[in-house]
């Protein structure tokens, strides 16, 4: 790989990974069926949830790995945790696995209020 080829990348993967606020995430997943992902461990999972949210625990690498593997990478990924720390470093990985689209809950969901 040339130092272009990675500076392209990099720069590429940088793009492929947005930080929404909670209004335009809201906007962004109603109405309409998405790849909505919640990292959170299943315990906080089923303390509350975006409604049509998939539990994929970022804590699980193998597990998670596989499962996003079965995932289209094509289409947006929409992703949260509880504050917005997991979800970053899981949108880095969804990025480096190929995926094309990726966004994150700016304060994850503590600073969902619909």
């Amino acid at each position: 790989m040339s130092i272009l080829d990675f500076l392209f990348k990099k720069q590429t993967n940088i793009e492929a990974s947005e930080v929404l606020n909670a209004e335009d995430f809201r906007n962004a997943i109603s109405n309409k069926k998405v790849q909505l992902v919640d990292v959170r461990t299943s315990r906080e999972f089923t303390s509350g949830h975006i409604k049509g949210a998939q539990n994929i625990d970022f804590f699980k690498q193998p597990e998670f790995k596989a499962t996003f593997s079965k995932m289209n990478k094509d289409e947006p990924v929409y992703l949260y945790c509880q504050s917005g720390n997991r979800s970053q470093k899981a949108a880095k990985k969804l990025v480096a696995m190929g995926f094309s689209t990726v966004y994150d809950l700016r304060g994850g969901y503590s600073m969902w209020k619909y």
